[in-house]
């Protein structure tokens, strides 16, 4: 299995997360005290994760390790590939291996399939619901702590695009920023003349549009603006930088939102507050 994602580190990511499960380093901990009392070591399990709802399915690979770094010989068969989507009931992975390894294991493995594929799920509704090749779906930086990575790949497994990934790699200037700098245009200028590409800019007025593109804005982000301020909006950019309608938008504004001419719609809750997939999986011994 192979599972590579820039900025990510699988082993490391699952070695402290079934540390943290187990108790490593803490008083009394390093062990799962229930499947270690219970069942015999040598007791072997099989099992199937299965959807319960209609899903996009997303970390697959991950759960995959999560059984692999307590098993090493547990023999795994994936039945479905992360970014398809199934209907409830569908049979996602097979399994056999020893029985405490795998119950260690599987809190680990379901929580992160499960609120990946909530993620994928989500964005591939709101990619539906908006109906329209010409413009895209992004996500936002309102990610968990220490799962970003992980949370804009499932984004990307429901069909939308990611944003900017942090702070590092565009600069966005936002009302805080223009409030220092004492205008829109002077903010982007700052920006352009550090040498920072690309640059996004937040516009909530028709009149902050021009002075932002003239200051060398590689992006507009239209901010909570209703579908007839973005037509005007976007002839006024007239195809001279990208633009992107941001705020005020769900299921049911999305489609005409993105119908107003727009490059992309963001939407925060992609990653914010996804509900988690309807994931389970049952184990039978061997």
């Amino acid at each position: 299995m192979i599972f590579s994602l820039p900025g990510f580190g699988l082993d490391k990511f699952v070695r402290e997360t079934l540390d943290e499960d187990l108790g490593v380093g803490l008083e009394g901990g390093g062990a799962d005290v229930t499947s270690t009392s219970v069942i015999p070591a040598d007791a072997r399990f099989s099992g199937v994760m299965d959807s319960r709802d209609p899903v996009v399915v997303a970390g697959l690979p991950l759960a995959e390790a999560f059984f692999r770094a307590l098993d090493p010989n547990v023999e795994i068969e994936t039945l479905v590939a992360d970014g398809d989507s199934v209907d409830a009931g569908t049979d996602l992975m097979r399994l056999k291996g020893n029985a405490r390894a795998l119950l260690t294991a599987e809190r680990s493995a379901l929580n992160i399939v499960q609120h990946l594929s909530g993620i994928a799920t989500m964005a591939r509704e709101y990619v539906d619901a908006m109906d329209n090749p010409n413009c895209s779906l992004l996500d936002t930086r309102k990610t968990l702590p220490g799962l970003r990575v992980l949370e804009k790949y499932a984004v990307r497994m429901g069909g939308a695009q990611n944003h900017r990934m942090g702070l590092w790699d565009a600069a966005m200037i936002k009302d805080n920023h223009v409030a220092v700098a004492g205008s829109v245009g002077e903010a982007v200028r700052r920006a352009r003349d550090a040498g920072v590409k690309p640059i996004i800019c937040e516009v909530d007025r028709l009149d902050q549009i021009e002075p932002a593109i003239e200051a060398g804005a590689h992006h507009l982000l239209l901010d909570n603006m209703p579908p007839e301020v973005l037509k005007k909006a976007v002839a006024i950019v007239a195809g001279r930088t990208a633009t992107e309608a941001s705020g005020g938008i769900n299921l049911d504004t999305i489609k005409a939102k993105a119908a107003s001419g727009v490059d992309y719609c963001s939407v925060g809750r992609l990653t914010q507050s996804a509900p988690a997939a309807d994931v389970g999986l049952d184990f039978t011994p061997l």
